[in-house]
């Protein structure tokens, strides 16, 4: 065989543009995935953070019950320990929330859609976490 029986031919211009067509649907496509990826992974963050504030609304609220119905049993029988008791169930409460709440500003510190704004700048991908 002659070196011109094998030298393919040229593409024509109808070949080129169809070939950056299936490429620019192609990256369309995995675009629209890296958005619905980080859209799901923002909205179980938001689920995180409404769980951890309605738990930490809820161990706010008995504590501050707990701090009432100590203050009234104090007032009636100084002397009784269930005021003392009550009393620690309602700090133990409050360092509860308090944690609750720094775990809640640690999951709200990363933006959504940081793997799609990170892919659009031309930046590296993140490790796994």
């Amino acid at each position: 065989m002659s070196a011109e029986a094998t030298r393919r031919p040229a593409p024509s211009l109808g070949q080129l543009v169809g070939r950056l067509l299936g490429e620019t649907r192609q990256l369309v496509a995995d675009y629209a995935e890296l958005t619905i990826l980080d859209a799901r992974r923002a909205a179980i963050r938001l689920a995180w953070i409404l769980g951890s504030v309605l738990i930490a609304a809820v161990l706010i609220i008995t504590s501050w019950m707990g701090l009432v119905a100590a203050g009234i049993v104090f007032a009636w029988g100084q002397g009784a320990s269930w005021p003392i008791a009550l009393g620690i169930a309602c700090l133990l409460n409050l360092v509860a929330a308090a944690a609750l709440a720094g775990f809640t500003f640690k999951l709200a510190k990363e933006l959504p859609f940081t793997a799609l704004l990170r892919q659009l700048r031309g930046r590296d991908p993140e490790p796994p976490q």
